[in-house]
């Protein structure tokens, strides 16, 4: 998928975030600044994003602004107006580990216990917390928007003013998919007085975002792609009271969402450069990639290495899975094996700037073509053809023919499903086309 998600926790996920993400994945105290663009090694400094913004009635703090460190550990941190440090709604909950729940319980057995009866108590205490593990308040979400690998070959390749509009479309269409999050996805909950009691959706007023730039893998390949943190403090638009937000949906549209930015990101880009889209085959266990015409897949695995790695230790793990259960892994179990592949192959990420970046993967693939890569990127731009339609030029029994097209596709792959997964669907059928404006 092109958007994936993480969960954020308070405490060490926030940490996490903020040496890998904010800093540009290195290996960096706290204390260092955020790191500037270009020249310098890392990525450019995070900017604020979304409609919640507004909510927080600063006059100080406005969509498009950078992002400080210490904005970021009182919002993601501690849950906390970025700029008053003042709660936004219940602070965090401070959960017991497992070891102080279990050092609590076996101090309330009865003394008299026999030294065999307080031992097997508190092994049975030990079972029991172990089993329930420990609970982590979620502080936020981290959606990871890469750009399918032609877009980032294209734009690692590109003159720097071709690379500028790239990131622009790129840009675009992220915003495109939060603000279509903030109107379908994103909602708090009302009315639960205990766990699991019952309550009602509402809606909010926006997400407190912030997003990071990145522009490589792991392996030093080209990879633009884009961290946007979303707060899991939302203003609540009845009432305007700070609250959590609902997590059930955020994880259920994730495929969606994915699909949305593809196509989105595609628009925008054929809007922008005439830029004509096709299929690649990625195996039967995959849906098929859309890729740029005329990038061609020796050129893709040439910049490919993190996927290459990932693909081969997934071969070797479903190997391991056949010889272990005596039949192949379900497509719900490979993805988990990939899952594990991606983690196992992770490599640490060397900070480097752009500049020296760009200038290998030009000699890289100048080596490969044969010429001046750069040049050659505008011979693709300008041999690009896309034809740009309203939704008022589809006729009403194509539209007709497309939904039960999608109908028809998500029944044969599920016995159930949502509307997340009619939305994904549709967004599948409808790649291939090319959209004046993201209302259309």
């Amino acid at each position: 998928m092109t958007v994936s998600m993480r969960l954020i926790t308070a405490g060490d996920g926030y940490k996490y975030v903020l040496k890998s993400v904010a800093t540009g994945d290195g290996d960096r105290t706290l204390s260092t600044p955020l790191t500037r663009y270009y020249t310098e090694v890392g990525c450019p400094p995070g900017t604020w994003l979304g409609s919640g913004i507004a909510s927080l009635q600063l006059d100080t703090l406005h969509d498009g602004d950078v992002v400080t460190e210490q904005q970021l550990k009182l919002l993601i941190g501690q849950g906390c107006n970025p700029v008053t440090g003042e709660d936004l709604g219940r602070p965090y909950l401070n959960h017991r580990s497992v070891q102080q729940r279990i050092t609590q319980r076996a101090a309330a057995l009865d003394p008299a216990l026999h030294d065999d009866e307080r031992a097997a108590a508190v092994q049975q205490i030990t079972d029991e917390e172990t089993a329930r593990g420990t609970r982590r308040t979620i502080a936020g979400y981290d959606y990871t928007f890469s750009v399918p690998k032609s877009i980032s070959i294209l734009w690692g390749l590109a003159d720097a003013g071709t690379q500028e509009l790239i990131v622009q479309a790129h840009h675009n269409a992220v915003g495109q998919v939060i603000d279509f999050m903030e109107r379908e996805v994103v909602a708090t909950r009302i009315g639960a007085s205990t766990r699991g009691g019952p309550a009602a959706q509402a809606d909010t007023t926006g997400v407190l975002a912030t997003v990071y730039d990145h522009w490589d893998s792991r392996t030093g390949d080209p990879q633009l792609h884009s961290h946007v943190l979303i707060s899991n403090k939302t203003c609540t638009a009845q009432d305007g009271r700070w609250r959590a937000i609902d997590g059930r949906p955020m994880h259920a549209a994730t495929v969606a969402l994915s699909e949305l930015f593809n196509a989105t990101l595609a628009d925008e880009l054929a809007r922008m450069f005439n830029l004509t889209w096709g299929t690649r085959d990625r195996g039967k266990d995959r849906n098929p990639a859309w890729e740029i015409t005329g990038i061609g897949e020796d050129l893709i695995g040439e910049f490919s290495i993190r996927s290459s790695d990932i693909e081969a230790e997934t071969a070797h793990l479903i190997a391991a899975y056949v010889i272990d259960h005596g039949r192949q892994p379900t497509k719900r179990t490979i993805i988990q094996l990939r899952q594990q592949a991606t983690l196992s192959t992770r490599p640490e990420k060397q900070l480097r700037s752009l500049a020296d970046l760009t200038a290998e993967w030009r000699e890289r693939a100048t080596d490969l073509l044969g010429e001046d890569a750069t040049a050659w990127t505008q011979k693709v731009i300008s041999a690009g053809d896309a034809l740009i339609i309203r939704a008022d030029d589809v006729p009403l029994n194509v539209i007709d023919n497309l939904g039960t097209a999608v109908m028809q596709r998500v029944g044969e792959r599920r016995s159930t499903w949502t509307r997340w997964n009619l939305h994904a669907e549709a967004s599948r059928e409808t790649m291939g086309w090319r959209f004046a404006t993201a209302s259309d």
